[in-house]
Protein backbone atom coordinates (compact mmCIF):
# COMPACT_ATOMS: atom_id res chain seq x y z
CA UNK A 1 0.00 0.00 0.00
CA UNK A 2 3.02 2.20 0.75
CA UNK A 3 4.32 1.58 -2.30
CA UNK A 4 1.21 2.33 -4.42
CA UNK A 5 0.89 5.56 -2.67
CA UNK A 6 4.54 7.10 -3.23
CA UNK A 7 4.16 6.01 -6.81
CA UNK A 8 0.65 7.96 -6.82
CA UNK A 9 2.58 11.08 -5.33
CA UNK A 10 5.32 10.46 -7.93
CA UNK A 11 3.02 10.79 -10.74
CA UNK A 12 0.88 13.67 -9.36
CA UNK A 13 4.30 15.64 -8.57
CA UNK A 14 5.52 14.86 -12.47
CA UNK A 15 1.43 15.66 -13.58
CA UNK A 16 1.65 19.11 -11.62
CA UNK A 17 5.23 19.88 -12.96
CA UNK A 18 4.26 19.52 -16.07
CA UNK A 19 0.71 21.37 -15.82
CA UNK A 20 2.09 24.18 -14.62
CA UNK A 21 4.39 25.04 -17.59
CA UNK A 22 5.59 28.86 -17.76
CA UNK A 23 5.80 28.45 -13.49
CA UNK A 24 8.05 25.25 -13.80
CA UNK A 25 10.36 26.62 -16.44
CA UNK A 26 10.30 29.76 -14.32
CA UNK A 27 10.92 28.21 -11.25
CA UNK A 28 13.90 26.07 -12.65
CA UNK A 29 15.86 29.01 -14.38
CA UNK A 30 15.60 30.37 -11.31
CA UNK A 31 17.28 27.73 -9.51
CA UNK A 32 19.84 27.86 -12.21
CA UNK A 33 21.00 30.77 -12.17
CA UNK A 34 21.01 30.47 -8.68
CA UNK A 35 23.28 27.17 -8.78
CA UNK A 36 25.51 28.95 -11.31
CA UNK A 37 26.12 31.63 -8.83
CA UNK A 38 27.06 29.10 -6.16
CA UNK A 39 29.24 27.40 -8.72
CA UNK A 40 31.18 30.32 -10.25
CA UNK A 41 31.98 31.65 -6.62
CA UNK A 42 33.30 28.11 -6.07
CA UNK A 43 35.50 28.13 -9.04
CA UNK A 44 36.40 31.87 -8.04
CA UNK A 45 37.23 30.83 -4.73
CA UNK A 46 39.61 28.52 -5.93
CA UNK A 47 41.20 30.61 -7.97
CA UNK A 48 41.57 33.42 -5.46
CA UNK A 49 42.94 30.92 -3.36
CA UNK A 50 45.21 29.52 -5.61
CA UNK A 51 46.48 33.09 -6.27
CA UNK A 52 47.11 33.91 -2.19
CA UNK A 53 49.11 30.59 -2.03
CA UNK A 54 51.48 31.64 -4.58
CA UNK A 55 51.79 35.15 -2.79
CA UNK A 56 52.10 33.21 0.49
CA UNK A 57 54.48 30.85 -1.18
CA UNK A 58 56.49 33.47 -2.01
CA UNK A 59 57.26 35.23 1.06
CA UNK A 60 60.73 33.90 2.78
CA UNK A 61 63.31 35.05 5.34
CA UNK A 62 66.77 34.19 4.63
CA UNK A 63 69.89 32.99 6.98
CA UNK A 64 73.21 34.13 6.19
CA UNK A 65 76.14 32.16 7.52
CA UNK A 66 79.54 33.37 8.16
CA UNK A 67 82.27 32.31 5.74
CA UNK A 68 84.29 30.00 8.31
CA UNK A 69 80.69 28.14 9.45
CA UNK A 70 81.03 24.57 9.33
CA UNK A 71 78.46 22.70 6.28
CA UNK A 72 77.80 20.13 9.06
CA UNK A 73 76.66 22.68 11.21
CA UNK A 74 74.43 24.29 9.37
CA UNK A 75 72.66 21.29 7.90
CA UNK A 76 72.34 20.83 11.58
CA UNK A 77 70.55 23.68 12.06
CA UNK A 78 68.29 23.18 9.07
CA UNK A 79 67.63 19.81 10.65
CA UNK A 80 66.14 21.73 14.33
CA UNK A 81 64.04 24.25 11.93
CA UNK A 82 62.54 21.41 9.97
CA UNK A 83 61.44 19.83 13.31
CA UNK A 84 59.04 23.24 14.15
CA UNK A 85 55.78 23.35 13.33
CA UNK A 86 55.60 26.16 12.16
CA UNK A 87 58.23 25.92 9.20
CA UNK A 88 56.82 25.02 6.27
CA UNK A 89 60.01 24.09 3.90
CA UNK A 90 63.48 24.72 4.20
CA UNK A 91 66.23 24.97 1.42
CA UNK A 92 69.80 24.86 1.95
CA UNK A 93 72.10 27.05 -0.67
CA UNK A 94 75.66 26.04 -0.33
CA UNK A 95 78.35 28.38 -0.89
CA UNK A 96 79.44 27.17 -4.16
CA UNK A 97 75.63 27.75 -5.48
CA UNK A 98 75.65 31.17 -3.54
CA UNK A 99 78.43 32.66 -5.86
CA UNK A 100 76.80 31.07 -9.39
CA UNK A 101 73.87 32.50 -8.59
CA UNK A 102 75.55 35.75 -8.24
CA UNK A 103 77.49 35.78 -10.89
CA UNK A 104 74.51 34.51 -13.38
CA UNK A 105 72.63 37.62 -11.84
CA UNK A 106 75.49 39.66 -12.51
CA UNK A 107 76.90 38.14 -15.65
CA UNK A 108 76.40 41.42 -17.64
CA UNK A 109 78.37 43.70 -15.08
CA UNK A 110 81.64 43.46 -15.85
CA UNK A 111 83.23 45.18 -12.60
CA UNK A 112 81.83 42.39 -10.30
CA UNK A 113 82.98 40.12 -12.60
CA UNK A 114 86.85 41.64 -12.62
CA UNK A 115 86.65 42.10 -8.77
CA UNK A 116 85.51 38.56 -8.08
CA UNK A 117 88.46 37.45 -10.00
CA UNK A 118 91.13 39.78 -8.57
CA UNK A 119 89.54 38.66 -4.98
CA UNK A 120 90.46 34.59 -5.91
CA UNK A 121 88.59 32.93 -3.53
CA UNK A 122 84.42 32.92 -2.70
CA UNK A 123 83.48 35.68 -0.49
CA UNK A 124 79.93 34.86 0.07
CA UNK A 125 79.31 32.27 2.60
CA UNK A 126 76.16 29.51 2.94
CA UNK A 127 72.74 30.18 3.32
CA UNK A 128 69.11 28.88 4.57
CA UNK A 129 65.76 30.25 2.75
CA UNK A 130 62.92 29.31 5.14
CA UNK A 131 59.16 29.37 4.04
CA UNK A 132 56.45 29.23 6.63
CA UNK A 133 53.20 27.63 6.93
CA UNK A 134 51.86 31.28 7.85
CA UNK A 135 53.74 34.44 7.38
CA UNK A 136 52.63 35.44 10.80
CA UNK A 137 54.73 33.04 11.89
CA UNK A 138 57.72 34.30 10.70
CA UNK A 139 58.33 36.12 13.74
CA UNK A 140 58.56 33.24 16.17
CA UNK A 141 60.78 31.66 13.36
CA UNK A 142 63.44 34.31 13.57
CA UNK A 143 63.44 34.46 17.60
CA UNK A 144 64.53 30.88 17.72
CA UNK A 145 67.42 31.28 15.58
CA UNK A 146 68.30 34.14 17.26
CA UNK A 147 68.07 32.76 20.58
CA UNK A 148 71.90 32.77 20.72
CA UNK A 149 72.72 29.10 20.37
CA UNK A 150 73.89 29.80 16.34
CA UNK A 151 75.38 33.05 17.89
CA UNK A 152 78.68 31.83 16.30
CA UNK A 153 77.90 30.69 12.71
CA UNK A 154 75.03 33.33 11.91
CA UNK A 155 75.76 36.27 10.21
CA UNK A 156 72.48 37.88 9.44
CA UNK A 157 68.79 37.39 9.07
CA UNK A 158 67.15 38.99 6.77
CA UNK A 159 63.79 39.13 8.44
CA UNK A 160 64.14 42.10 10.59
CA UNK A 161 64.81 44.65 7.64
CA UNK A 162 61.85 42.98 5.93
CA UNK A 163 59.47 42.18 9.09
CA UNK A 164 57.20 45.68 8.24
CA UNK A 165 56.41 43.89 4.64
CA UNK A 166 55.93 40.98 6.02
CA UNK A 167 53.48 41.51 8.77
CA UNK A 168 51.57 43.78 6.23
CA UNK A 169 51.37 40.99 3.58
CA UNK A 170 50.09 38.73 6.62
CA UNK A 171 47.40 41.12 7.26
CA UNK A 172 46.52 41.55 3.60
CA UNK A 173 46.18 38.16 2.93
CA UNK A 174 43.99 37.30 6.56
CA UNK A 175 42.09 40.19 5.41
CA UNK A 176 41.69 39.26 1.65
CA UNK A 177 40.62 35.84 2.67
CA UNK A 178 38.03 36.78 5.28
CA UNK A 179 36.01 39.43 2.36
CA UNK A 180 35.90 36.73 -0.07
CA UNK A 181 34.42 34.19 2.61
CA UNK A 182 32.14 37.01 3.54
CA UNK A 183 31.52 37.96 -0.22
CA UNK A 184 30.69 34.45 -1.39
CA UNK A 185 28.33 33.83 2.07
CA UNK A 186 26.27 36.93 0.90
CA UNK A 187 26.43 36.21 -2.80
CA UNK A 188 25.13 32.86 -2.35
CA UNK A 189 22.00 34.41 0.10
CA UNK A 190 20.63 36.70 -2.05
CA UNK A 191 20.65 33.67 -4.85
CA UNK A 192 18.88 31.39 -2.32
CA UNK A 193 17.03 34.10 -1.17
CA UNK A 194 15.84 34.69 -4.80
CA UNK A 195 15.31 31.19 -5.54
CA UNK A 196 13.46 30.37 -2.52
CA UNK A 197 10.80 33.09 -3.03
CA UNK A 198 10.29 32.14 -6.87
CA UNK A 199 9.51 28.53 -5.55
CA UNK A 200 7.19 29.87 -3.07
CA UNK A 201 5.15 31.90 -5.88
CA UNK A 202 4.65 28.71 -7.72
CA UNK A 203 3.37 27.02 -5.06
CA UNK A 204 1.16 30.30 -4.55
CA UNK A 205 -0.65 29.14 -7.77
CA UNK A 206 -2.19 26.10 -6.06
CA UNK A 207 -3.19 27.62 -2.97
CA UNK A 208 -6.52 26.88 -2.99
CA UNK A 209 -6.22 23.37 -4.69
CA UNK A 210 -4.62 22.82 -1.23
CA UNK A 211 -7.17 24.59 1.14
CA UNK A 212 -9.48 22.42 -0.54
CA UNK A 213 -7.70 18.86 -0.04
CA UNK A 214 -7.42 20.01 3.55
CA UNK A 215 -11.15 20.87 4.26
CA UNK A 216 -11.85 17.63 2.61
CA UNK A 217 -9.61 15.66 5.06
CA UNK A 218 -6.70 15.15 2.71
CA UNK A 219 -3.54 13.92 5.12
CA UNK A 220 -0.77 16.57 4.84
CA UNK A 221 2.21 14.04 3.74
CA UNK A 222 -0.98 13.55 0.95
CA UNK A 223 -1.05 17.14 -0.11
CA UNK A 224 2.81 18.20 0.23
CA UNK A 225 4.01 14.82 -1.51
CA UNK A 226 3.51 16.28 -5.23
CA UNK A 227 4.91 19.52 -4.11
CA UNK A 228 7.93 17.73 -2.49
CA UNK A 229 8.61 15.56 -5.77
CA UNK A 230 8.06 18.87 -7.90
CA UNK A 231 11.29 20.78 -5.73
CA UNK A 232 13.26 17.34 -6.29
CA UNK A 233 12.64 17.52 -9.83
CA UNK A 234 13.12 21.12 -9.98
CA UNK A 235 16.80 21.21 -8.38
CA UNK A 236 17.14 18.01 -10.38
CA UNK A 237 17.21 19.91 -13.90
CA UNK A 238 18.56 23.00 -12.63
CA UNK A 239 21.21 21.14 -11.51
CA UNK A 240 22.09 19.48 -14.79
CA UNK A 241 21.85 22.52 -16.88
CA UNK A 242 23.88 24.46 -14.14
CA UNK A 243 26.35 21.88 -14.32
CA UNK A 244 26.61 21.91 -18.12
CA UNK A 245 26.86 26.36 -18.32
CA UNK A 246 29.61 25.73 -15.80
CA UNK A 247 31.42 23.07 -18.07
CA UNK A 248 30.96 25.73 -21.03
CA UNK A 249 32.49 28.37 -18.71
CA UNK A 250 35.75 26.76 -17.59
CA UNK A 251 36.47 25.22 -21.29
CA UNK A 252 36.31 29.27 -22.20
CA UNK A 253 38.33 30.57 -19.50
CA UNK A 254 40.35 27.83 -18.42
CA UNK A 255 43.42 28.77 -19.99
CA UNK A 256 42.89 32.52 -19.43
CA UNK A 257 42.26 31.87 -16.03
CA UNK A 258 45.78 29.73 -15.41
CA UNK A 259 47.56 32.58 -17.51
CA UNK A 260 46.16 35.53 -15.70
CA UNK A 261 46.12 33.66 -12.15
CA UNK A 262 48.81 31.38 -12.55
CA UNK A 263 46.84 28.30 -10.68
CA UNK A 264 44.81 25.20 -11.98
CA UNK A 265 43.44 25.32 -15.29
CA UNK A 266 39.60 25.82 -14.53
CA UNK A 267 38.92 23.13 -17.56
CA UNK A 268 41.12 20.65 -15.95
CA UNK A 269 39.99 21.50 -12.55
CA UNK A 270 36.47 20.47 -13.32
CA UNK A 271 36.73 17.16 -14.59
CA UNK A 272 39.34 15.95 -11.82
CA UNK A 273 36.53 17.36 -9.20
CA UNK A 274 33.64 16.87 -11.13
CA UNK A 275 32.31 14.12 -8.58
CA UNK A 276 31.87 16.76 -6.15
CA UNK A 277 30.74 19.66 -7.96
CA UNK A 278 27.70 17.55 -9.83
CA UNK A 279 26.88 16.20 -5.97
CA UNK A 280 27.48 19.67 -4.34
CA UNK A 281 24.96 21.32 -7.29
CA UNK A 282 21.96 18.73 -6.73
CA UNK A 283 22.09 18.32 -3.44
CA UNK A 284 21.88 22.14 -2.94
CA UNK A 285 18.88 22.11 -5.60
CA UNK A 286 17.14 19.46 -4.32
CA UNK A 287 17.32 20.80 -0.73
CA UNK A 288 16.63 24.12 -2.01
CA UNK A 289 13.46 23.14 -4.13
CA UNK A 290 12.14 20.55 -1.19
CA UNK A 291 12.65 22.85 2.08
CA UNK A 292 11.19 26.12 0.04
CA UNK A 293 7.81 23.39 -0.80
CA UNK A 294 7.81 22.35 3.07
CA UNK A 295 7.65 26.55 3.80
CA UNK A 296 5.54 27.46 1.57
CA UNK A 297 3.10 24.81 1.47
CA UNK A 298 2.95 25.19 5.34
CA UNK A 299 1.29 28.64 5.11
CA UNK A 300 -1.68 27.20 3.23
CA UNK A 301 -2.00 24.21 5.45
CA UNK A 302 -3.56 26.29 8.34
CA UNK A 303 -7.36 25.94 7.84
Amino acid sequence: MKWINVRRTIARGLINFWRNGWVSVATILVMILTLFVVGALFFSNVLFTSALDQIQNKVDISVYFKTAADEDEILAIKGSLEKLGEVKSVEYISREEALRQFQERHKDNALIGQSLQELGQNPLGASLNIKAKDPSQFESITRFLEAGAFESVVDKINYRQNQVVIERLSSLLSASRALGAGITIVLAGIAILVAFNTIRLAIYTSRDEISIMRLVGADTAVIRGPFLVEGVIHGTLASIVALVILWSLSAWLGPKAERFFGGPNLYDYYFSNFVFIFLMLLAMGVVLGVISALIATRRYLRV
